[in-house]
């Protein structure tokens, strides 16, 4: 036989191929299924490492966005800048206006209400030198009177809402026909180029933006140099403002750092999953084929021989499995990345080529030792030795399982159906290791999608205060009063009471409470604190307190975490703050759970600082609203009575935590599906080890519905088991993952954050683990029970 060694394992190999079919495609579709889940998981944990640097590379970002005055300097002055040392690339000059947008309500009085001022840029294509622009939904606009939304704006509007530019002579209307995404958020929105002089406003001079990229821009010191030498290249005054590419990075680490511990932890999770189930499923396979290593033994093969044979016998379906695994897993990153692009909010992310080289090399590998370690054991067997243990478990193993459950008063097929896992219990090990942590992701999933939930609440404040009204402070006659004399400008005074009466006057307002925004210097701190201090009652407008008590009087304030860390205080501390030149000593009664401005915050009564600036008004009311009432149709109502100046805002859900928690879901499913395939190998195994025994037991009378009883609980012992563990296990991982993500955000969060699963949820999850394993064993179940007694016993 050694002589003829390569032509007779091929045909062995072959010859087990054909036999065994319905193993060979299953070995095929896990592992299909589990490279497609390691090239998502791993492209995933790759692509959440710097999202933002991965994005900016591939939409050609640019270093700074610069805004001139064209006034100052001509065409050809603005191009020669191109030429400067370090200036590596320049895109423009695109066309630039600010306009204030009146949002149409959609009433058919055509009512509307002003928004705060947004910028929009002319460009004739989303594509360019730099910042090449990713549209997220609908398209670019094709004729006047169309703009495309920067999808970081935060209006939230659907296509085909329509503006109007306020202040604008014959107050051109634009209709919303798409919403793309700049890497480096170069503006809030995008017009044709034609279109830009159309929307400037008399007497504001033109302006355009510049996109350059510099050859070191690794500092913020490196492109303040940069910018000071364009800058000293053109005529004074010509550069207006500047954006730098590192505000907008810190801003996107910032903000996606709760989210990267969420994804990486998903992926391992994957990961893992699918080594687990390639383990099981080959070495299962190849331990299911001990008979005909025994006939292969006693017809002279050698153990090299039979090793060979397997691995060979694993290795095609394995090939083609993975091949086609690796096409699967980037269909399916498709929309998964997509979505993690939009939680990042980085405009596009793709599977790296690496890991579509890596992942099926490595799955392979992993098929063809996951074969060759039992193949190893059973070449070392004699004949006969392998010929008795493929046909049945080592003697007395399961038995004693078999006769306790035998006691239970339960149907007979129930009792072997639970007892049969025993006889094999490493088999059985991996299967309950791979139910476990698909069930423990489920367990997970869920109350993490309930504390993100609970955080989207309590940063967005869109439950407690819907909708927001702005008033510019100092800008007269901004507010309808008919019985003033025209052209009499009103007081910042007589503004604030003329908002606070139309809040009364609309029946649908419950609470509403006036807030003026500062910013303060604080001893030990670098940079400035946001202040937001209310006139009134602020304890209503939605934050959630972690620690201490909210502040009953002037002289007191609560703070968010980061500002504790940075300022080394703690509740019951006092710091003193600096404002209008005077020294303000302040207690913090408690903290609470905020990150703007990446927590150096503070809320406080507004005579904290009048103390210090008796002229201090408010620019802010947050508006609570009765039960049932729509923030959008109230907006369009009050904007009526306002008039156009009166800008509104209406606080929504953040899409970045909307697209995550479906993110979660898709993740969610994809872990829930590979332990299912783990969970169906399994029972198919002890299908085919105990095919005589079916054949028997349909022999004596076991009905077809006896027979799927007893196949499916061949899985269900082993789900429930891991079910009942996961739910643990799945507490302590959001107990742990969960603060995790809120300090990478600096933060702490609320006990309420965390304590959201509920009593039926827990039962219910409880459930998880065998709902996956009975889901893997219908199939075969179905096979059992459609085999007759002598079809059975023949195929054994």
């Amino acid at each position: 036989m050694s002589r003829r060694w390569p032509g007779a394992v091929a045909m062995a190999a072959r010859g087990g191929v054909a036999r065994r079919r319905t193993t060979t495609f299953v070995i095929g579709i896990v592992l299909l299924v589990s490279t497609a889940a390691c090239v998502l998981a791993l492209g995933l944990v790759v692509d959440s490492s710097s999202p933002f640097d991965t994005a900016f590379a591939a939409q050609h970002g640019a270093h700074e966005a610069v805004t001139v005055d064209t006034a100052r300097a001509t065409s050809a002055q603005l191009a020669a800048t191109r030429n400067l040392p370090g200036v590596t690339a320049l895109s423009g000059p695109y066309g630039e206006v600010t306009v204030t947008p009146v949002i149409k309500g959609g009433r058919p009085d055509g009512g509307g209400y002003s928004a705060p001022p947004i910028t929009l840029v002319g460009r004739p294509s989303p594509g360019g030198t730099l910042d090449d622009l990713v549209l997220t939904q609908g398209r670019w606009p094709q004729r006047p009177g169309e703009f495309v939304l920067s999808s970081d704006s935060g209006f939230g509007l659907p296509l085909g809402a329509q503006i109007t530019a306020h202040g604008v002579p014959g107050s051109p209307v634009l209709t919303l026909v798409g919403v793309a995404n700049s890497v480096g958020q170069s503006a809030d929105g995008w017009v044709l180029p034609a279109e830009v002089a159309a929307l400037r406003a008399p007497g504001t001079p033109a302006q355009a933006q510049l996109l350059y990229r510099f050859s070191s821009a690794g500092s913020a010191a490196a492109l303040h140099a940069d910018v000071r030498a364009v800058a000293r290249s053109l005529p004074g005054g010509t550069i207006v403002a500047t954006q730098s590419y590192l505000a907008v990075r810190q801003q996107q680490d910032t903000g996606i750092a709760p989210i990267v511990p969420f994804v990486v932890a998903f992926g391992i999770i994957g990961l893992v999953l699918s080594v687990l189930i390639v383990v099981n499923v080959v070495s299962g396979a190849v331990v299911a084929g001990y008979r005909r290593i025994g006939v292969l033994k006693s017809i002279g093969f050698t153990p090299g021989q039979v090793v060979a044979t397997y691995a060979g016998q694993i290795t095609l379906p394995a090939l083609i499995g993975c091949a086609a695994g690796v096409v699967v897993g980037n269909v399916l990153a498709i929309p998964v990345l997509s979505q993690t692009a939009s939680v990042y909010q980085v405009g596009t992310l793709a599977v790296p080529v690496w890991v579509d080289a890596v992942v099926p090399a490595a799955m392979c590998c992993l098929a063809g030792l996951a074969a060759i370690a039992p193949a190893i054991r059973a070449g070392r067997l004699s004949a006969v030795q392998a010929i008795a243990t493929g046909r049945a478990p080592l003697l007395g193993r399961g038995y004693t399982a078999h006769r306790l459950l035998a006691r239970l008063r339960l149907p007979r097929p129930v009792t072997i159906g639970l007892a049969a896992p025993f006889s094999r219990p490493a088999r059985t090990a991996v299967t309950l290791a791979a139910v476990l942590l698909g069930a423990t992701a489920v367990t997970f999933a869920t109350g993490l999608t309930g504390s993100l939930n609970r955080v989207v609440v309590g940063l967005s404040h869109s439950q407690a205060e819907p909708v927001q009204v702005y008033l510019p402070s100092g800008s007269p006659g901004q507010v309808k009063n008919p019985g003033r004399a025209a052209g009499a400008p009103p007081s910042v005074a007589a503004q604030d009471s003329e908002i606070e009466a139309a809040l009364r006057a609309q029946p649908d307002t419950l609470r509403f409470v006036a807030e003026a925004d500062q910013r303060v210097s604080i001893a030990g701190v670098s940079g400035e604190v946001d202040v937001t201090a209310f006139r009134g009652n602020g304890r209503w407008t939605g934050y959630d307190m972690i620690s201490g008590r909210w502040y009953t009087g002037p002289g007191q304030a609560v703070v968010p975490t980061n500002f504790l860390t940075i300022t080394g205080t703690a509740v019951g501390d006092t710091v003193t703050v600096e404002y209008a030149g005077q020294q303000i000593p302040v207690r913090i009664t408690g903290e609470v759970f905020d990150t703007s401005n990446r927590g150096l915050a503070m809320l406080t009564d507004l005579r904290t600082l009048a103390a210090a600036d008796p002229s201090l008004t408010p620019t802010t009311y947050d508006v609570g609203l009765r039960p049932g009432t729509d923030p959008r149709t109230y907006a369009t109502a009050l904007g009526r009575s306002l008039g156009s100046g009166g800008a509104i805002s209406l606080n929504t859900n953040d899409p970045f935590f909307l697209t995550l928690t479906a993110l979660i879901a898709l993740l969610t499913l994809l872990l829930a599906v590979v332990p299912g395939l783990g969970a169906l190998n399994t029972v198919l195994l002890h299908t085919r080890e105990r095919v005589h025994d079916l054949g028997i037991f349909r022999a004596v009378g076991m009905t077809p519905r006896q027979t799927i009883t007893m196949v499916i609980c061949w899985a269900a012992g082993t789900g429930l088991v891991a079910g009942l563990i996961a739910v643990p296990a799945g507490l302590a991982v959001h107990r742990y993952v969960l603060p995790v993500m809120a300090h990478a955000a600096a933060t702490n969060v609320p006990a309420s954050y965390i304590a959201v699963y509920s009593a039926p949820e827990l039962v219910l999850l409880g459930l998880a683990g065998l709902v996956i394993a009975v889901a893997g064993a219908l199939l075969p179940a179905g096979w059992a029970a459609r085999s007759a007694a002598a079809t059975a016993l023949r195929a054994e």
